[in-house]
């Protein structure tokens, strides 16, 4: 009976949600970011978690809810492509990683979660954790309503080499890193394939491969490239064999154009790449994902606090080759997806890096492209990165006009996430 007396509930609340009244939003301005234009005194109806229709404003409707956004400018809610939210942010104690349990982690990766959405980010890919996972499990607490956050692609766990980019390196060599954190790192190409299949069965959205060295892991180099190109192209096969995509972490050309070889979809930093590399992503269709904000935080924020010596020449050494590579990859028309590497600074400021695509070749509607109908190309997906019908009802606004300014988008006003306002 008890069973019984909970689906009928369950049935009605169901029969009730699907019959809720239609929110209405008015936008005083609009970012048509399909079209790339700006439209004026908009109406968006929403049902659930959908927008149905976007047309002209002509007077409220009296069947439904308002939200009076009339006097500011409304966008999609945006995405960032490179995010880290379950770790810990960066320190200056290379060890820092193992200084808290798994289940603290989980805390942790829930408030940074909710710091990006309100921060009008209502989408992130997450590229990567020490604890293989831990992602997974936000992703799924956050689509579940357990804890306030952005939609979650995960990639799980770094694909790397033993002591490479996607370790926990520098700590003394008696120490035994948990096993945990150590799930993707492979040998050869045989034991690529299998990490990458196991990667996915947990769960996984699609695959990271550290291509090269880093600038924020003790001992390796970024120009130096890491992974071959056999152990990528054995993780890509798997992951297309399961339907999905990797992506890889490159800083270095060699390490560029090794990992475009072997079939990645994006690059992410590309901070050395050479004119090769850039016509390679342009005739490949290969997105490049550069955060091209990092370096300065980095520089300023690392020296204020004794970051390791090794890590601010890296960094110095990157910076600036990665911003005019950049400009050229803009001029050459190479698909540019916003991402930050949020996480290197603090969760909630990842529209820092907006103006600094602008001042490196964009313009503030390709910037803002970049983060919403670009980065959800990249994902494959159809259901986010845009204000038309058929999608997420996710959306932000600002007190501002972001076409004139992108940085008023370090500022936003209200976020709206499938429907319901979580800022205002």
């Amino acid at each position: 009976m008890i069973r019984t007396a909970l689906v009928a509930a369950a049935l009605t609340l169901t029969a009730f949600a699907s019959h809720a009244a239609p929110v209405y939003v008015h936008a005083g301005k609009l970012v048509d970011t399909l079209q790339g234009k700006v439209l004026t005194d908009q109406m968006i109806t929403i049902d659930g978690e959908r927008i149905v229709a976007v047309g002209p404003w002509k007077a409220a409707p009296a069947d439904g809810k308002v939200v009076d956004w009339s006097k500011r400018m409304v966008l999609p809610g945006l995405i960032d492509m490179h995010t880290h939210l379950v770790d810990q942010e960066q320190t200056e104690n290379i060890a820092e990683p193992l200084l808290t349990t798994a289940a603290y982690q989980a805390y942790i990766g829930a408030d940074h979660a909710r710091k990006t959405l309100e921060a009008g980010f209502t989408s992130v890919r997450d590229v990567g954790t020490w604890r293989a996972f831990g992602d997974v499990a936000l992703r799924d607490a956050i689509d579940n309503g357990l804890v306030p956050g952005p939609r979650m692609s995960v990639a799980g766990a770094y694909i790397t080499i033993p002591g490479g980019g996607g370790e926990i390196t520098g700590i003394s060599d008696d120490v035994k890193l948990p096993d945990e954190m150590r799930v993707g790192v492979v040998t050869d190409a045989a034991d690529a394939r299998r990490k990458a299949a196991n990667i996915l069965a947990h769960h996984a959205d699609f695959l990271k491969l550290i291509a090269t060295g880093a600038v924020l892991t003790v001992g390796t180099e970024p120009g130096q490239q890491e992974l071959t190109e056999d152990e990528m192209r054995a993780a890509i096969q798997e992951a297309a064999r399961r339907g999905t995509y990797a992506t890889a972490h490159a800083h270095g050309a060699e390490g560029m154009k090794s990992a475009m070889r072997a079939g990645v979809r994006s690059i992410e930093h590309g901070s050395l790449m050479d004119d090769e590399a850039i016509a390679m992503m342009k005739a490949k269709g290969v997105f490049l994902v550069a955060d091209i904000y990092d370096g300065d935080w980095i520089d300023a924020y690392g020296k204020a606090h004794g970051w390791p010596a090794e890590t601010l020449r890296k960094n110095y050494e990157t910076t600036q080759a990665q911003r005019e590579g950049f400009r050229k990859a803009v001029k050459a028309g190479v698909k540019i997806a916003y991402g930050t590497d949020a996480g290197v600074y603090p969760h909630g400021l990842n529209a820092r890096q907006m103006k600094y695509m602008v001042q490196w070749g964009m313009t503030p509607m390709q910037a803002v492209q970049s983060a919403t109908t670009v980065a959800a190309e990249l994902m494959g997906k159809t259901d986010v990165g845009a204000v038309a019908p058929g999608r997420y009802a996710d959306l932000i606004a600002v007190d501002g006009d972001a076409m004139a300014d992108v940085s008023v988008l370090e500022h936003v006003s209200a976020v709206m996430k499938g429907g319901v306002v979580v800022k205002d």
